[in-house]
């Protein structure tokens, strides 16, 4: 039986776990369950939740939270009229305003450029104007010669967002590691609960998406026990990174049934491991694909990732995931190549239609079982 995201924002808050890891589609609901999980933990209004009391605390006093609505908060001012340098905004609310006091009282503005530039490029520099609400940017050639203002690309953007997080982030955790509230640089975090993280990987490439898991791995290996994290993704290397990277964690798959309800399906043992396996699949395949050197191993190859994507998608089948309208074809090519007993077969190159087909069928697991492409909405 399904459940509401309320219901399963509930599943969430009343486990013991320190991190709990979520898995799912884009388009799945992990945006929307961010913020009924936000509203779950700082209710505005009283009596909202089980009978308990409304506060008139921020949220933030009780739960920090990424997710595309904090991406909402940033737009450009371009000025195209008055050729004014394109500007970065930071829209004025009550978090932004509390956001933006704290890391200027801080000194923040130097590590939130360097985490920027650890996941962009170091020449890239963001200068921020006095009360923090307004970034330019300018790429610095070392020879004290500057490009002037220029606008970032949308992945930049959201590096740039995901690192003023970051920053806040690393700052509420050494400050909450001071034992002593008192001697604490600041008693903003004094009340802090919960961290929800939502798909911070738009846009980086392999090497610099395992350099943030890495990173938040290590932030939250850091924290104090009393903090708990929900880290939700859609991304197979994000989430094969965190999983090796974390103990003391619970993993689970979160759909949406096609009633509309959702399930959050607990993960244990090898069905996580073996995204590691299957992205190692994946490459093979890809680089055997780029140089036209593919062999009638690789029908075998192709049907391991398959099985593998279903065995941990909770599939009974892996033919499951074949594309509906040329099932029965498809899947009569892969069970013949990979169970072939005829020694002529096993060493002739595939077809050009059967290395189509390898391509096809991989193409149909990138699309749509976990590799699209970055979208706004959760």
């Amino acid at each position: 039986m399904g459940k509401t995201l309320i219901e399963v924002a509930r599943q969430l808050r009343d486990t013991d776990k320190k991190v709990q890891l979520i898995y799912a589609f884009n388009g799945t609901g992990k945006t929307r369950l961010s913020r009924e999980f936000k509203h779950l933990i700082a209710p505005k209004d009283s009596g909202t939740e089980e009978g308990t009391f409304g506060t008139t605390a921020p949220s933030r006093t009780r739960i920090l939270y990424y997710s595309a609505f904090t991406e909402d908060l940033f737009y450009w001012d371009n000025d195209l009229e008055m050729d004014a340098a394109p500007k970065l905004i930071i829209q004025p609310n009550s978090f932004t305003g509390w956001l933006l006091a704290l890391l200027r009282e801080l000194g923040q503005d130097g590590n939130i450029v360097k985490y920027f530039q650890r996941y962009a490029n170091d020449k890239l520099t963001p200068h921020f104007n006095e009360d923090f609400s307004e970034i330019t940017f300018s790429l610095e050639r070392g020879d004290d010669e500057s490009s002037g203002s220029l606008k970032i690309s949308k992945g930049e953007e959201s590096n740039f967002i995901w690192s003023v997080f970051y920053t806040l982030l690393d700052q509420a955790i050494s400050t909450l590691n001071v034992a002593e509230a008192e001697d604490r640089e600041t008693r903003q975090f004094d009340q802090l609960e919960y961290v929800f993280i939502d798909d911070p990987v738009s846009s980086l490439d392999e090497n610099h998406l395992i350099e943030l898991a890495v990173n938040l791995a290590g932030l939250i290996k850091a924290s104090p026990p009393g903090l708990k994290f929900i880290v939700t993704t859609h991304s197979p290397l994000f989430y094969n990174v965190l999983f090796n990277e974390l103990n003391a964690k619970t993993c689970y798959l979160l759909e949406r049934l096609d009633n509309g309800t959702f399930a959050l399906e607990a993960k244990n043992g090898d069905s996580n491991s073996s995204f590691s396996y299957h992205l190692h699949l994946r490459k093979t395949l890809e680089q055997a694909i780029s140089t036209n050197q593919l062999e009638r191993y690789h029908f075998t190859l192709l049907r391991n990732i398959y099985e593998k994507t279903a065995s941990f998608l909770g599939h009974s089948t892996w033919s499951e995931l074949l594309p509906d309208d040329k099932q029965a074809y498809l899947n009569r090519i892969i069970q013949f190549t990979s169970h072939s007993t005829l020694s002529n077969e096993a060493v002739a190159e595939p077809t050009p239609q059967e290395k189509q087909t390898i391509k096809f069928l991989l193409d149909n697991l990138i699309n749509n079982y976990g590799y699209r492409q970055e979208q706004q909405n959760g």
